[in-house]
C-alpha cells in the first residue's frame, strides 16, 4: 500500500545552502571563468530559482568575489599546506613546486589571471585578490622562516624572498593560455624553483628530488 505522506525536500541550514550556492559559483569560475557567473547561471547549476540565489548574495559581485576565494583559498591548502605532516621545509618546498607544475592545476592559473583583470572593475574581487595575495605572501614567508631558522635556507629577508618566488610563479602561470605551453624549455619550467634555490641559498636541483610525494 503506498504512503499516503508526500515527500518532502530537504531543507538546507542557511550556513549548507551558502555553501552549496559558493561551491557551485567556484566550479563555474574554474571552468568558464568569473565573468559568467550570474545568479540565473548558479540557479541552473543548482535547480533552485534565481530568488534563492539572490536571497544569499543580493549583489552578484560578492558571489564573484565569495567564489574566487573558495577556489584559491582551496589551491593555497591543496599546494602548500600549513600542516606539513613532517617534511621538513626543503622537501614540502620542493613537494609544491612538483604539484604547482602538474596540469591539474591550469584552469586555477587561468582563474588568477581572470580576477587579476576583472577587479580593475570590481571593487569587492579586488578585495578578495588582495586577501589571497597576502594569504599566499604569508604561509610562503613563514615557512621559509622556518627553513632559516632551522638552517636549511639562507636568506636575509625571508619576506622579501617569499615575493620573488610568487612573482616568477605568477608570470610562469601566464603561459596557460599560450596554445603550445607544452613546448617551453625545461629551464623556462625550473625557474620558479631556480629562483627559489638562489634566494634561499641551495644547491641547484635541491629542490627537485627524486620522489616528492
Amino acid at each position: 500500500m503506498p504512503s499516503s505522506i508526500p515527500n518532502k525536500r530537504i531543507r538546507k541550514s542557511p550556513a549548507a545552502r551558502r555553501a552549496e550556492i559558493v561551491a557551485a559559483a567556484s566550479s563555474v569560475a574554474l571552468t568558464e571563468g568569473l565573468e559568467c557567473i550570474t545568479l540565473r547561471r548558479i540557479a541552473e547549476e543548482l535547480d533552485v530559482r534565481p530568488g534563492l540565489i539572490s536571497h544569499y548574495f543580493p549583489a552578484v559581485e560578492d558571489l564573484v568575489a565569495e567564489a574566487y576565494g573558495d577556489a584559491a583559498g582551496a589551491e593555497l591548502d591543496e599546494l602548500l599546506p600549513a600542516d606539513r605532516g613532517g617534511a621538513t621545509p626543503t622537501r614540502h618546498l620542493a613537494r609544491f613546486f612538483a604539484r604547482a607544475a602538474g596540469p591539474e592545476f591550469d584552469d586555477i592559473s587561468r582563474l588568477w589571471l581572470n580576477a587579476r583583470h576583472l577587479s580593475r572593475y570590481r571593487p569587492a574581487l579586488r578585495d578578495r585578490v588582495a586577501v589571497q595575495e597576502a594569504a599566499w605572501r604569508d604561509r610562503l614567508e613563514a615557512l621559509i622562516r622556518e627553513g632559516v631558522e632551522r638552517g636549511e635556507f639562507r636568506t636575509d629577508d625571508p619576506l622579501v624572498a617569499a615575493i620573488q618566488i610568487l612573482v616568477v610563479l605568477d608570470g610562469l602561470g601566464m603561459l596557460v593560455n599560450s596554445a603550445d605551453t607544452g613546448d617551453d624549455p625545461p629551464a623556462v619550467r625550473r625557474m620558479p624553483m631556480t629562483t627559489a634555490e638562489r634566494e634561499l641559498g641551495l644547491p641547484a636541483g635541491a629542490l627537485t628530488p627524486a620522489d616528492t610525494n
